[in-house]
């Protein structure tokens, strides 16, 4: 059979800083997803099978082997094999001997057998050590790319948990949600219904105290989802600011009257007139 292969060019990771090989067992969807997956992130990988001669669809920086010489390749083992074909792995106890076995397999119902796959492989090949790992993820989800988020590897060795620019879209959304929640009860207060139902008390407080905090909310959410880009000229086109930003002048100057109104000098004095006090009365 003619091989074919897949491209598995790293995504980030410089060639220089190729990590450990590790070995699969098995050349099915999830070991050959698995396997590219790995070899973009900057491993070397080493595909144990039964018939290496006959193996298609593999990455071509990949090796493929018998299962005996591809074990003597690495440590780490993966073994992408159904649990009924477990049973040649009897005959590499001595090869496998104090290295790590993955079991990634499921079974098709609960309670199938009496104990675990992993329990089962760890009773089958005595010496090595094996841990569950990978089934919760399809061949699918390893084959989307840029889909998912396991596309994003690491860069800089210096930086292991950079966050880039995420934090903006989780405020962006959160903020989202929390003003779209207060505006709907603002919506639903509103209605004659509802409000004849509620004393003066708490009609004033949802429509006045939420109210505000509810267009505090939404602004943020906009000035979030501009980010970086909010006043960056190189963003203006035709020298004209985008949408968002002219959405914004309105409930800005809002915010900015009633920041003012809410001081402590300016609202004692508002509070005084709203009770009838008068600079110079007449009587």
């Amino acid at each position: 059979m003619e091989k074919t292969s897949t491209d598995a060019s790293p995504l980030t990771m410089h060639s220089s800083e190729k990590q450990e090989t590790v070995c699969i067992f098995g050349t099915g969807d999830f070991g050959r997803s698995l396997g590219l997956k790995m070899l973009q992130c900057g491993y070397s990988i080493v595909f144990g099978s039964r018939t290496p001669g006959m193996s298609s669809l593999l990455p071509s920086d990949a090796e493929v082997m018998s299962y005996s010489d591809a074990a003597q390749k690495s440590d780490i083992i993966i073994i992408t094999i159904h649990r009924e074909h477990y049973d040649f792995l009897t005959e590499l106890t001595e090869v496998l001997k104090g290295k790590i076995l993955v079991d990634v397999s499921n079974n098709l119902k609960i309670n199938q057998y009496p104990e675990s796959n992993a329990e089962y492989l760890a009773q089958l090949v005595p010496g090595t050590h094996v841990v569950k790992a990978f089934n919760t993820i399809s061949a699918w989800a390893l084959q989307s790319g840029a889909l998912d988020a396991s596309r994003q590897v690491i860069t800089k060795k210096e930086n292991p948990f950079s966050t880039t620019n995420s934090w903006l879209s989780d405020s962006y959304i959160a903020l989202g949600m929390l003003g779209f929640f207060l505006f709907v009860l603002l919506g639903i207060t509103s209605l004659p219904s509802v409000s004849n139902m509620v004393n003066w008390r708490e009609f004033r407080f949802v429509q006045s105290k939420l109210g505000y905090l509810t267009l505090i909310l939404c602004t943020a959410h906009t000035l979030v989802y501009g980010g970086k880009r909010f006043l960056n000229p190189s963003n203006l086109v035709w020298y004209l600011p985008s949408a968002y930003v002219i959405a914004l002048i309105i409930p800005c100057t809002v915010l900015v009257i009633k920041f003012i109104l809410i001081l402590p000098c300016i609202d004692k004095t508002l509070i005084r007139i709203r009770q009838g006090w008068e600079r110079n009365p007449k009587y």
